[in-house]
């Protein structure tokens, strides 16, 4: 049986536990004075929360540890039988029983003793399938049934319920931050081992980026150039060009959809400017590399200006045109949200409809729209693709927006595309680019922060 269909069993018991639950609550008021200390819903609830959440908390610990525990196992005698195997070695043999058991690896010619483990490793782990189901619906049987039996008038229900979801709602919040720390925390560590082997100060200030480490140490350029400087001016040039584009025409539409269209007309834009949202970035990188960078370069040619096929211009307003939605539909709908009374109070002393969204709902909306602005800037800063297609790869340090320049995005999946062993500078280059683009971005947040609160305490 596969452990997919016990997650349906444990749906249906729970189900069944929540329907007898609520009619144990209905059956237990015996006398017409008695009266349910909560809602029979609760009752229900607690009844299959108690049936569901034991037996999905042994699943998902079989889920992550079982190919451990199995893998372990079912290679215990080869590894007994082959001592002298280095530890390279005894994760090839563990890689090849694994691939034959998901049959990606044909097993004709395989070493017998895999072939053995693959054998051993398919019973063990029907066994474990087996007593997979005999312990979730014992963990699911037992409290459903402990918990129906405490079924009374005077039973809390609703305070247990609530408890309970008081508690998943703070593993949730748990999980998020521990991802956030583990995602710092592993980025921090291989950056730590870049900076061991380049200065902090080069990386930091170096105004050359050529992360191409030489094979042998007597071939030009063998220790790199990994000066971080050219990369995030070309992160920034691009970005802002984009935030050029975006931001006026975003709130411009804005503040037009919400203050002076029409119903039908804003029924019908909107949609219209979000579908921008919904286009695959690749879809905008060839727009960008087909139509808009020759397009520009045709422009600068007949103007006598030199012009690069791949420009950080071309990049950029296209980015700025993808990211519109973000700025329009999110500004939209905070400037929708203030309070019609405030609108109602300007006009009252005489402001014009201009002069109430100057100075009335825009500085009310304003955390919202710093809100969008921030969250357009980080789509801008993390895009890959566009950059690729239209910006190029080259890290050039320049200020001209019609030359090509490069990102950190970009440089970070050149570093790391094909088989790379985490080992190099060049390799951990995009560990340190990504810690610094993270402190990067973080400090805006604070800006962004700041702003928005000495505004707030001025309009209030």
């Amino acid at each position: 049986m596969s452990p997919n269909l016990f997650l349906v069993v444990l749906l249906g018991i729970s189900a069944l536990a929540y329907r007898q639950g609520k009619k144990k609550a209905f059956a237990s008021v015996t006398e017409k004075s008695q009266r349910l200390h909560s809602l029979p819903n609760y009752y229900g609830v607690l009844t299959a929360l108690w049936c569901f959440i034991p037996a999905i908390l042994i699943f998902l610990l079989w889920q992550l540890f079982s190919d451990f525990i199995l893998t372990g196992i079912a290679m215990q005698d080869v590894f007994a039988n082959t001592p002298h195997l280095s530890p390279a070695e005894q994760n090839l043999l563990i890689n090849d029983m694994r691939n034959m058991v998901a049959g990606v690896v044909s097993r004709v010619d395989a070493n017998p003793l895999v072939e053995q483990a693959v054998e051993r490793y398919l019973n063990i782990r029907v066994i474990s399938h087996m007593a997979l189901g005999v312990i979730m619906l014992i963990a699911a049987l037992i409290p459903g049934c402990w918990i129906y039996t405490r079924i009374k008038p005077e039973f809390r229900a609703r305070n247990h319920v609530e408890q309970i979801v008081e508690i998943l709602l703070i593993l949730c919040s748990t999980v998020a931050i521990l991802t956030t720390v583990g995602i710092v925390l592993s980025v921090l560590f291989e950056s730590i081992r870049f900076f061991q082997q380049v200065p902090l100060w080069d990386f930091l200030f170096g105004l050359k980026w050529s992360p191409q480490m030489a094979i042998r140490a007597d071939q030009a350029g063998s220790s790199g150039s990994f000066g971080a400087v050219p990369v995030f001016a070309g992160t920034f040039m691009i970005s802002g060009i984009a935030l050029a584009v975006a931001v006026p025409i975003g709130l411009m539409s804005a503040i037009y959809l919400s203050e002076y269209a029409g119903k039908k007309l804003r029924a019908v834009v909107k949609p219209l400017l979000e579908i921008l949202a919904g286009v695959p970035t690749v879809v905008y990188g060839f727009f960008a590399a087909l139509v808009v960078a020759p397009l520009i370069r045709d422009m600068g040619l007949t103007m006598g200006m030199s012009v690069s096929s791949e420009s950080a211009l071309a990049a950029g307003l296209v980015m700025g045109i993808m990211i519109i939605p973000f700025v329009s539909s999110l500004s939209d709908d905070v400037i929708n949200a203030v309070p019609q009374s405030l609108r109602d109070g300007s006009y009252g002393l005489g402001a014009t409809k201009s002069e109430t969204i100057k100075n009335v709902i825009i500085p009310a909306a304003l955390p919202g729209i710093v809100g969008s602005i921030l969250l357009a800037a980080s789509r801008a800063i993390g895009e890959t693709m566009i950059v690729v297609m239209a910006a190029g790869l080259s890290a050039n340090l320049t200020a001209n927006p019609l030359e090509a320049v490069t990102t950190v995005t970009v440089q970070i999946v050149t570093l790391l595309v094909g088989d790379q062993e985490f080992d190099s500078p060049k390799t951990l280059a995009a560990f340190a680019l990504g810690l610094l683009l993270f402190v990067t971005t973080l400090m805006l947040n604070v800006v962004a922060l700041y702003v928005v609160r000495k505004y707030r305490e001025e309009y209030e």
